[in-house]
């Protein structure tokens, strides 16, 4: 059985504390804190949300109606997922069990483009630096302003695989950014054959790059194939969503649930009585909520979302280009690629892949022009909506009254779910990489690596080009500094 408690030191007060605040390159504002004893070792490694932003509570007394849009609110890289899960939370509410096909496939497409947008952003504009030239190397060259200095080949794909992303949600949502095309029980338009035949002249050069990207993976584990094994990996529980037949299906799905060693814990369980099999603990020092599986308990029952989770626990991809790379991942370095905290970048180049083969796919399907866009029936007072997001399982859950206004909002966000994870990773890293070393900005930037790979969505805010402002202090016992870092 695996723990890997987050340790709660006993006299935290005689230890030296590292804080590096704020984290750079990653969507949203956090900290993280070290304990280290005299010896420099590392007894406690936390991540701290220090945002509230309180989006549960001031949903609450809006009608329904409004809630797709305001809920998109609450990122700028990934609007597209909060805004279908909410819709799908209310297709519930207004009786719309079935969507037309029309509506279904406009909504896969918006979903498509933006798994699509947010990959791309993430692995060439926030993390390609640390891959390419190294976690510890030339702060000034270390962002993607060097990396289109360095590989303009890499930049230019990267900033047009996100283009092309957010050009399909354009077409589907009403605009690249906070769209309104999905609404509940449907959508609010299809595509015209202008917009489906401009799609289409460039997605087959989405696939080839996207191709590349997840070769440029595989040469980076390649060249530094112990790095990759071993940088802040350990064993998980899973979950996500799979299709009825086990496939990959990042739209709609059952919740499978998996042991680090493989085995069920539960499988195709319906999302929407998700608190039957998730449950939520609060800890004083984040205000970032920690999931668990309520089977497990809250001690051993955290688990991990995301690509990489996604990809290794699904039974196959249903593109053929996306399952094929799956199945070289799942046998590379005799699996252990596909165990690894860094297997995250592969994972995500690979679910790139399969939605621009997803996208080809959809712009051949003439349900796309249809007119028939609302269906309807019997009111309900409760729905949830789950999807997986780009950085992994996404829950909105709605309660509506009578008067038409929500009552109840529960959201249980991709990072939330991978909150322990986070913390477990950054202590590994800081246990085999600062023990007992003098601070350097490329040292202290490995446990931002170690947050990086999870891609998460703090609060949706990024400097992309790396150059946050930090200010790091280690100090003693007696509270003297004994080393100290800025940067910015």
């Amino acid at each position: 059985m695996i723990t890997l408690p987050l340790e709660t030191a006993a006299h935290p007060e005689q230890l030296r504390r590292v804080v590096i605040e704020p984290l750079s390159r990653v969507e949203g504002h956090g900290k993280v804190t070290l304990l280290l004893d005299e010896d420099g070792h590392v007894q406690q490694a936390r991540l701290h949300i220090v945002e509230f932003r309180a989006f549960e509570k001031f949903i609450q007394g809006r009608p329904y109606w409004e809630v797709p849009v305001m809920v998109q609110r609450l990122c700028g890289i990934c609007p597209v997922s909060h805004h279908l899960a909410a819709c799908k939370a209310l297709d519930q509410v207004v009786g719309a069990t079935t969507l037309t096909p029309t509506a279904e496939k406009i909504r896969r497409l918006m979903h498509y483009g933006q798994i699509l947008q947010s990959h791309a952003l993430h692995f060439f504009h926030l993390s390609s630096p640390d891959l390419l030239f190294g976690f510890g190397s030339d702060l000034a060259r270390r962002n993607i302003v060097g990396v289109a200095a360095a590989y303009p080949d890499v930049a230019r794909q990267g900033v047009l695989l996100r283009r092309y992303g957010q050009e399909v949600i354009r077409h589907t949502a009403g605009k690249r950014i906070h769209g309104t095309g999905s609404v509940p029980g449907g959508v609010n338009k299809s595509l015209t054959a202008a917009e489906r035949d401009e799609l289409q002249k460039d997605i087959y050069q989405m696939i080839a790059w996207s191709r590349d990207a997840v070769r440029l993976v595989r040469q980076l584990f390649e060249q530094d194939l112990e790095t990759c094994r071993s940088f802040g990996t350990f064993a998980a529980r899973t979950l996500s969503l799979v299709r009825a037949d086990g496939a990959m299906d990042l739209y709609h799905g059952g919740l499978r649930a998996k042991h680090a060693d493989g085995g069920t814990i539960f499988d195709h369980v319906d999302y929407g009585h998700y608190w039957e099999q998730i449950s939520e603990e609060v800890k004083a020092w984040s205000y970032m909520k920690f999931p668990y599986l309520r089977a497990l308990g809250h001690e051993d029952g955290w688990y991990r979302v995301g690509p990489l989770t996604r990809v290794t626990r699904c039974d196959f991809i249903p593109t053929p280009l996306a399952d094929r790379e799956r199945r070289e991942f799942m046998a590379f370095d005799d699996g252990r690629a596909a165990q690894s905290t860094l297997g995250f970048h592969w994972a995500r180049m690979i679910e790139m892949l399969h939605a621009a083969e997803a996208i080809k796919d959809l712009l051949h399907d003439g349900d796309l022009l249809g007119t028939d866009l609302m269906a309807g029936g019997k009111r309900q007072a409760r729905g949830v909506g789950v999807i997986e997001a780009p950085r992994g399982t996404l829950i909105h859950h709605y309660r509506v009254d009578e008067s038409d206004q929500v009552v109840r909002a529960n959201l249980i966000v991709s990072t939330t779910h991978n909150n322990h994870a986070m913390n477990i990773a950054i202590r590994e890293v800081a246990r085999k990489y600062l023990d007992g070393r003098t601070l350097t900005e490329g040292l202290l930037n490995h446990i931002e690596v170690a947050v990086r790979a999870f891609d998460p969505c703090l609060s949706c805010a990024t400097h992309a080009v790396g150059r946050m402002p930090l200010s790091v202090q280690l100090l003693e016992a007696d509270g003297s500094v004994a080393d100290a870092l800025v940067r910015g």
